[in-house]
């Protein structure tokens, strides 16, 4: 295999636990090329780290029939061409150069009302590929092509929640005005809004804060789907769910999937509320809140929906799949303690460890070791101490440096040879003391 084409040696790499196999019993190659396409990737040429089942699986076929060499990427043998007659090559280009933000979609639409080309006659990839050509699919400031999307919605409530954060309104917060972050949360079957807060910040902690009043309210989510920001890939939020049972998913970088029903939702939260909202009479952040969520739960979830079948209302739809739902159960009772923030800590000798630039008192036998605080983060409180393993290892305590002045210490017992004492028993420095005096004696 001499200068193997850089590609087909990546291509046949991806490959490898399906090649390197004589024969795959059934179903073995399905469930292959599904766990291939959830691992990431260094693609030659590619932006991306991640390849579909239909991708992977079209090489091993590819593989199978041609060996290594039919991996090599091939040129199409029209490249640079167009099927397109050239008289409406000519006026599909002055459409775009009239006007670069026109769409293929309006291109195709422009010409069919025109006359100049029947209805569905034009192909909209034979438009891209002319316009790729003469330079004109992305234009200088004018935004690319979007890729090809399906619309689609979860069978059932409760199956996926998607998670988005839109800059507000100032607030008086504080004693000055700040902007105030709407986080929320919305369920995609019903397009019911599981829990909406406006908040101080985007963070983590924000985030969290919304989704613990989401669940004591609408149940447990299968789906959780949220942005690629650094917030949402907090380990605290990682943990939470993972305690909850809930499947974490990162949209792809620039592609968040789902946009286009949360973009509709802060549309009609533009319109219908912050339109309307005098922003006189706000207080504070807990008076924009109260307002928010009077209006979720009179208006917006009581209105029927243009995305949901027969006119439902968000509420409806919601309810109509109560029965399936997944509840706390006996988890509720200890929620509080399923979103504690657990941070690892090295113990100093003196027995304290800080968090966010406090001192705590831990079991004074901890010192040196690596420890986990419990947190709670919201009440800004250090509950306790565990191991790795999640076993409590006692109490954290803020420290009192003034206190410990009088405090008794506690010392540890001297042992016989190191105190002097001893019960009497011969010990190996008496035993030579008597050795060496009895035998000069005895000269």
């Amino acid at each position: 295999m001499n200068d193997i084409h850089p590609v087909a040696l990546f291509r046949y790499s991806v490959l490898g636990p399906l090649v390197s196999r004589a024969d795959l019993p059934r179903g073995e190659l399905k469930a292959t090329l599904r766990e291939l396409a959830t691992r990431h990737y260094d693609i030659p040429g590619s932006r991306h780290s991640r390849l579909s089942e239909k991708t992977i699986e079209a090489w091993f076929y590819a593989w199978r029939r041609g060996g290594i060499e039919a991996l090599v990427p091939r040129a199409r043998s029209d490249r640079g061409q167009s099927k397109i007659a050239p008289e409406v090559q000519a006026a599909l280009l002055a459409a775009k150069r009239e006007n670069p933000h026109r769409s293929i979609h309006m291109l195709r639409r422009l010409l069919e009302q025109r006359g100049t080309v029947a209805r569905g006659e034009l192909s909209r990839s034979a438009i891209h590929r002319l316009l790729q050509t003469h330079g004109l699919s992305r234009p200088s400031g004018a935004p690319s092509e979007p890729e090809e999307r399906r619309a689609y919605v979860a069978e059932h409530a409760g199956d996926i929640w998607y998670g988005d954060v839109m800059h507000g309104p100032r607030v008086p917060m504080g004693g000055r005005l700040r902007k105030a972050y709407l986080v929320s949360l919305m369920d995609d079957a019903s397009r019911l809004i599981t829990h909406a807060a406006f908040c101080p910040g985007e963070t983590a902690l924000d985030i969290e804060a919304v989704l613990k009043q989401a669940v004591l309210k609408r149940g447990l989510p299968v789906k959780l789907v949220l942005d690629n920001g650094s917030a949402y890939r907090a380990k605290t939020l990682q943990g939470i769910c993972a305690r909850l049972g809930i499947y974490l998913i990162y949209c792809r970088p620039y592609a968040p999937e789902g946009k286009a029903k949360l973009e509709r939702w802060h549309r009609t939260f533009r319109d219908q509320f912050l339109s309307e909202l005098d922003l006189a009479r706000l207080r504070d952040l807990s008076d924009l809140n109260a307002r928010l969520w009077a209006w979720l739960e009179s208006v917006y979830h009581r209105t029927p929906h243009g995305g949901l079948e027969k006119g439902q209302t968000p509420l409806a739809r919601y309810q109509q799949d109560l029965p399936r739902l997944r509840t706390l159960g006996t988890r509720a009772a200890r929620l509080d303690e399923l979103f504690y923030h657990r941070v690892e800590r090295t113990v100093r000798k003196d027995g304290t460890v800080s968090y966010q630039g406090e001192r705590f008192e831990v079991p004074y036998e901890l010192s040196s070791q690596r420890i986990v605080l419990v947190v709670d983060p919201h009440a800004r409180q250090v509950l306790g101490v565990e191991d790795d393993n999640g076993q409590p290892l006692g109490a954290a305590t803020p420290l009192d440096a003034l206190a410990n002045v009088q405090r008794k210490r506690r010392k540890p017992q001297a042992s016989e040879a190191s105190s002097g004492g001893g019960t009497g028993a011969d010990n190996a420095v008496e035993l030579a003391y008597r050795h060496y005096h009895g035998h000069k004696e005895a000269r």
